[in-house]
């Protein structure tokens, strides 16, 4: 006896601002599996740093959605097209165009940003973030939403909110002190200081790093990094070599991701090799301690991020869209001055701060 099978999509996209590819499996000598394959999602967006539009959250929502209900996905990547960002948060230029100083947009907007990270939190296959680039912003979050996370060592991870007008209340002040402990997450979110692949791991925050760069065919470490072989990529210790010395040698080489394929394929292929529903309960109640914080935030983060859209989020907005190269943030000394004096948000404060 056959049986039709339903489909609990809530409908069927074609999408525009993302991809999404099935790969087949690989058994664990590297064989084709018939039947069963691994989810790509890929934010394509390469020419604005796989920023996220509007269109492109509802796509990734749908899907997760779709990754999450197809019975022959056993595994779910979240990457980036390119080799620069896995994803650098919102689209700033719609920020500033359109929701800056729309808190009743942003709202709505909002709405849909915590349902993209909840759908990966809630996704019924496990989730793996490919970091193929910069993790940055918006993207940092919605990549430690996913269950584990596999980095090229060039890519860079950190936050941007306090300097460009906004918190990073979309899950990095729910998230990330669970990975790095409450001072080192006081730290990149207050101060927005980067961190290199080599720091993030060390910290915590990724399951592997393996080289991307490579020099005459051969791969090599970070040239920002020294004293690690590639065998010993994922130890704890290294050194930061003088800047100049490692932009002069970038220039000689190119960029290379099979290394971050081959782990990401390995590790589909670990979790492929464990009873499906074991591996699902296991995740979900090791995902519990992010839903804690996530769920109880979430909602006031949505009102507050859209009122910020009034004031600090309009002018920080603003200033990174329109300002020249090098000199996107406002006058930070002349914004506290103003409010000092008792000076109220209005065209004249943003005239005044905006960069010129």
């Amino acid at each position: 006896m056959t049986t039709t099978l339903k489909n609990h999509n809530l409908t069927e996209t074609v999408f525009k601002e993302i991809i999404y590819e099935l790969r087949p499996c690989l058994d664990t000598d590297g064989n084709l599996v018939d039947g069963l394959h691994n989810a790509w999602i890929f934010i394509n967006n390469p020419k604005q740093f796989n920023s996220y539009t509007t269109d492109a959250v509802k796509e990734i929502i749908l899907a997760f959605r779709r990754a999450s209900n197809d019975r022959s996905v056993v595994a779910v990547v979240f990457t980036g097209v390119g080799d620069k960002a896995f994803c650098t948060g919102g689209n700033t230029k719609e920020y500033a165009e359109y929701y800056a100083g729309n808190p009743q947009e942003y709202k709505q907007y909002m709405r849909l940003f915590n349902d993209m990270v909840s759908s990966i939190l809630m996704c019924d296959k496990p989730v793996i973030n490919r970091v193929n680039g910069m993790r940055i912003a918006g993207g940092q979050e919605i990549g430690m939403a996913c269950d584990f996370s596999i980095a090229q060592d060039m890519a860079r991870f950190g936050q941007a909110g306090p300097k460009h007008g906004s918190a990073p209340d979309g899950g990095s002040t729910d998230f990330l002190q669970l990975f790095v402990g409450i001072e080192r997450a006081m730290y990149s979110c207050a101060a927005c200081a980067p961190w290199s692949a080599h720091e993030a791991f060390r910290y915590g925050l990724l399951s592997e790093i393996v080289p991307a760069f490579k020099v005459d065919g051969e791969f090599m470490i970070n040239p920002y990094v020294r004293n690690i072989s590639c065998k010993t990529i994922n130890t704890l210790s290294f050194i930061t070599t003088d800047n100049a010395e490692a932009k002069a040698l970038l220039k000689t080489g190119e960029m290379d991701l099979s290394l971050l394929d081959a782990a990401v394929d390995r590790m589909c292929t670990n979790l492929m090799m464990t009873f499906p529903n074991c591996l699902s309960k296991t995740i979900n109640s090791i995902r519990k301690k992010k839903l804690e914080h996530w769920d109880k935030n979430k909602e006031s983060n949505r009102d507050w991020l859209a009122l910020n859209m009034m004031t600090e989020g309009r002018a920080g907005f603003r200033a990174f869209n329109e300002g020249p190269k090098g000199n996107r943030e406002i006058d930070f000394v002349k914004l506290r001055q103003m409010l000092a004096n008792g000076e109220p948000w209005n065209e004249k404060m943003l005239e005044n701060i905006l960069p010129q």
